[in-house]
Parts: structure tokens; sequence; C-alpha cells
């Protein structure tokens, strides 16, 4: 049984739809909901669920242990970061080399790196006239948005398209694409990159 941790910070759609997906699987369990905020829907999600919740705080995530012990006591195997807003310390991208997985709402290298996340991202892409935006699932590194692309798929962005439009068309390319790249990449023996499409 390989258990995931799921780091989130808001609502937590793409939480929910990743527990769903793996709610009867018998080879992959999503065993912890990790938080930064109080108030985050996804410990709403997680209650309902039954599953376990750790929240956090700044100073023990960046300058302490990282939480690596408490990730331990729930024999967790990969970290999966859906809507997390914190950067990745360096002492947990080492304990978990190539095994924690991030989703952008873009398509990477483009609109990445620090404070593109969410509405600022979409307001960019229509800003910039984009034709296309998308979704990015990478493996994480010490960098904002920098790791091994795993997969993208991307979709069309019309000229009347609003920020929130296109938040809407991207969201549902994450809610289907995600949680089948997150269990393909988990049954992949080390962990090697996936074909970049279907």
């Amino acid at each position: 049984m390989k258990k995931i941790a799921i780091f989130a910070s808001g609502a937590g759609s793409n939480a929910a739809k990743i527990i769903e997906h793996f709610q009867y699987n018998p080879e992959i369990k999503v065993s912890l909901i990790v938080c930064n905020k109080p108030t985050a829907g996804v410990l709403d999600i997680a209650g309902r669920a039954g599953i376990p919740t750790l929240l956090i705080e700044k100073e023990n995530f960046f300058r302490g242990s990282a939480y690596l012990g408490e990730l331990g006591g729930y024999g967790i195997d990969w970290v999966v970061l859906a809507g997390f807003l914190w950067k990745i310390p360096v002492a947990l991208v080492k304990a978990y080399p190539g095994r924690i997985i991030n989703i952008h709402p873009a398509l990477l290298p483009k609109y990445g790196g620090k404070g593109m996340y969410g509405h600022f991202v979409h307001e960019a892409v229509v800003q910039a006239k984009e034709t296309h935006t998308g979704i990015t699932i990478h493996y994480v590194d010490e960098f904002y948005d920098h790791g091994q692309i795993i997969f993208q798929e991307k979709v069309e962005v019309l000229p009347g398209d609003t920020p929130e439009a296109v938040a809407q068309k991207v969201h549902r390319l994450e809610h289907e694409h995600f949680p089948r790249i997150i269990e393909a990449v988990v049954n992949q023996a080390g962990g090697a990159a996936l074909p970049n499409q279907r």
C-alpha cells in the first residue's frame, strides 16, 4: 500500500477529486491531508472522508523539522501538492526525492514562479492574449514551478474569455487528469517520467 499526503491551502476541489479517485484503490491510499490554513475548506473535505489532518505552521515547516517526523509517523510514501501555496523546503524535497508532485494552472514554463497561482495566473494569461493555456503536472524541486514536467494538457482561450472563464476551463482539466496521473506515477517503478499526453 502506497500512502499519499495531500498538501492543500484552500477549498480543496482537487483534493476531493483525488480522494474520490483512490477511495477503493487497493494499492494507493490518501492517508493524510496537510494544510497551512485553519479555515481552509479542504479540512472539511478531509473530515467528511475520515482522513486525518495535519495543520502546519510556517516556522516549523521552513526552519524546523519540516514535519518529517509526522509524515513518517503516517508512513507517507508520496506528497501531492493540490493548491498548496507555500514553497516546499529543501529538507522535504530531500526526504522525498522524485516523490513530490505538483499541479500548476498554466503551461509551464510560462506563468510560473513566485506569486503565480490561482487567479493571478489566469489574469496574466488573459492580459497577454494567449490563445491557449492549460495545466502542468510536475515533480517538485527546491525552486517554484521548476521540476521535471510529467504531463501537460492545454485548452483554448477564446478572445472574450474572462479570467474566471479561463479558471473554469483549467479546473476541468485539473479534475480530469490529476488523479489519474498521480496513480500512473505512483504505480510506475522508480517514478520515471510519463509520456506527455494520453
